[in-house]
């Protein structure tokens, strides 16, 4: 008899996709993706364009009066994005 080196498929497509340097924009994508379900419906709606450079997720508002509340909740919505997608991610976040 042999003994099986089993491993979980989830480790595996991981270590690949770090191999291949593809694990970054991977993570990025599915944060800017995150940002109407953490940021909530109410705010995604007023939100035009997500994306994120050197660590910051650049967020453009339509509403000026939002984004000085968003600003004061800055650091929890980080925290709460790079929990969504298990990772840390982004440091920052900038209101347009």
């Amino acid at each position: 008899m042999f003994k099986r080196r089993e491993k979980i498929l989830h480790d595996l497509v991981l270590r690949n996709l770090r191999a291949q340097g593809l694990e970054t924009p991977l993570l990025q994508r599915r944060l800017v993706e995150a940002w109407p379900v953490v940021a909530g419906e109410a705010i995604a709606r007023y939100t035009t364009d997500a994306r994120i450079y050197n660590q910051t997720l650049y967020v453009s508002l339509r509403l000026p009066a939002l984004r000085a509340d968003l600003s004061m909740r800055r650091q929890e919505l980080v925290r709460r994005l790079n929990e969504y997608v298990g990772n840390q991610v982004i440091a920052d976040i900038r209101f347009n």
